[in-house]
């Protein structure tokens, strides 16, 4: 049986890179007839976040993509964190000590950095130097009780050229003596990630591992682990091509905080004690993030720049799920980098995904992460989605954006889609309907709107006279409002343009809204009227001024 499994580490939320190598995985499982498991590597105790397991969870969930094994779920092979199952990979590099297939090191942070410095100099790859006689128990002993840091180093064999075979790459081959050895055990005891992931693929039976290309290079390594441990056949490997950012090169989750940092460096004066409020951040983390020595927990980032009102690149799952984006268009975006159904179809449902997903198909090429397609995708997935469906994920989204328009009941909501056909995300039809749920005085004129279409020509007339002939209505429906508004365009000899956008920036605030007819019917006549008072009023005294 085909098993496959996507192993994050907890150090930041789900990048749409590691997304896409769960789909990946995920896909072939589901096209296999087998088995997707879910192993959190969060055994690197200094970078794990407290929130980024269940985001991950979360975002995987949202996508739709679902584990047979895994947190949350179980299995006959768990636990699937990796930091709760030391006591195995305990065992297994007792056993490679043992066999003289693995050695202790007692060399500290400092000394190795100088070797690297040192080969870096002499412009060679970085080599440990193997010791003739590997340190014995009380050596390790010793060392310990002085304090010394104590690591277990994997003799890799030095004699022979290590071929991987890849599903995508064909043969690659990494001469005699290219790999070092390397950590396999940290001097707080926990495994590295080249290790813990050999025994634990191993452990839950995976016969397929697709993963991005960055980790070819620790693939034979891991290959000649998987040999010593006995463990037999090999997995197979398919390593997926890169994926580039619109904005120029390697797709980064550093884009986000980058633009923020770029920001905060182009605003005189900026109060960057209150930015350190904002953020949950000391003013040295702040001050530390200018001068790019550190990167804070992305949740301070999204904070301060919406202190900022700076717009970060969507890079993270989550953020293209507060974006407004449909998880069908991401999963059907992120399905075609890389890898193509071998005809030209491009939207496509998850099904149809499944039904054709062959790895034979993954491609070598870097592929194009474009924002300007992906937005298309979700216009068109909008569109082909059931309104229940869309109005499914419109409430989810209002919810965790905490909009006014999340108080709606379901069938003010469910007009509110019906009427934003062709709507390119549901932050568009989220910015079109706010209005509706905000009082008259939290209502936010774009300056631009008013002067043009209020303070130029008759724009303050025409409104004055949408309201007398609003107020003067008995019958407040949809119907009757398209007939007065449509005759007043009539007697006025001018387009329904011209009387619709002084409304609706009166309303609104800005030349976006709903279909105005409609809008004007959600709002009531009431809140109508008093929208159109209150511009008058702010106008008015502002043009006056």
């Amino acid at each position: 049986m085909v098993v496959t499994r996507f192993a994050p580490s907890p150090t930041g939320y789900l990048h749409v890179g590691g997304a896409r190598t769960a789909l990946f995985n995920w896909l072939f499982a589901r096209r296999m007839g087998g088995r997707f498991v879910l192993r959190i590597e969060d055994t690197d105790l200094k970078r794990n976040t407290s929130t980024a397991t269940q985001q991950v969870i979360d975002d995987l969930r949202w996508l739709g993509i679902e584990w047979d094994e895994g947190p949350e779920v179980g299995g006959p092979n768990g636990p699937y964190l990796q930091s709760q199952r030391r006591d195995i990979y305990d065992e297994y590099i007792r056993k490679l000590l043992d066999e003289q297939k693995a050695y202790y090191c007692f060399d500290t942070s400092e000394e190795l950095d100088a070797l690297r410095s040192e080969a870096e100099v002499q412009k060679k790859g970085f080599t440990y130097s193997r010791p003739e006689k590997f340190p014995d128990e009380q050596e390790v002993k010793k060392a310990r009780a002085a304090g010394e840091s104590v690591t277990v180093r994997f003799a890799v064999p030095q004699d022979k050229a290590l071929v991987v075979e890849d599903i995508v790459r064909g043969e690659v081959t990494f001469a005699a003596g290219e790999m070092t050895d390397f950590i396999i055990q940290k001097s707080d005891g926990f495994p590295t990630y080249n290790f813990a992931c050999v025994v634990d693929d191993y452990l839950m039976k995976i016969t397929h591992i697709i993963r991005g290309q960055e980790h070819l290079m620790n693939t034979p390594g891991q290959q000649e682990l998987w040999k010593a441990l006995g463990f037999g056949e090999l997995p197979e490997y398919a390593h997926m091509s890169v994926t580039v950012s619109d904005t120029g090169g390697k797709l980064s989750k550093r884009e986000r905080p980058k633009v923020l940092r770029n920001a905060i460096k182009n605003i005189p004066d900026i109060d960057l004690e209150k930015l350190a409020e904002v953020g949950n951040i000391t003013l040295e983390e702040v001050n530390d993030f200018v001068a790019g020595k550190t990167i804070p927990d992305m949740s301070s980032i999204n904070t301060m720049a919406a202190h900022l009102g700076v717009h970060l690149p969507e890079i993270n799952v989550v953020d293209f799920f507060k974006s407004g984006y449909l998880p069908e268009a991401m999963v059907n975006f992120l399905a075609l980098l890389g890898w193509n159904p071998g005809d030209k179809r491009e939207i496509m449902s998850v099904k149809e995904l499944i039904d054709c997903f062959d790895l034979s198909r993954l491609t070598k090429t870097n592929s194009l992460f474009d924002r300007s397609k992906l937005l298309a995708f979700n216009t068109d997935h909008i569109r082909m989605q059931s309104c229940e469906k869309v109005l499914t994920h419109f409430k989810d989204y209002l919810k965790v954006i905490k909009s006014p328009v999340a108080k709606a009941d379901d069938k003010t909501l469910a007009r509110i889609v019906e009427s934003c056909a062709g709507a390119r995300t549901l932050a568009d039809i989220e910015h079109k309907s706010r209005f509706l749920f905000l009082d008259e005085d939290q209502i936010e004129y774009d300056e631009k709107a008013v002067k043009e279409v209020l303070l130029k020509n008759d724009g303050l007339i025409v409104l004055k006279t949408v309201r007398d002939k609003l107020a003067a209505m008995e019958q407040f429906t949809v119907e009757n409002i398209e007939v007065v508004l449509r005759g007043l365009a009539k007697e006025r000899q001018v387009g329904l343009g011209k009387i619709a956008q002084p409304l609706r920036v009166a309303l609104c605030g800005s030349t976006i809204s709903l279909p105005i007819f409609d809008a004007v019917q959600i709002l009531g006549k009431e809140k109508t009227l008093k929208g159109i008072d209150n511009t008058l009023k702010i106008v008015e005294a502002k043009h006056q001024a």
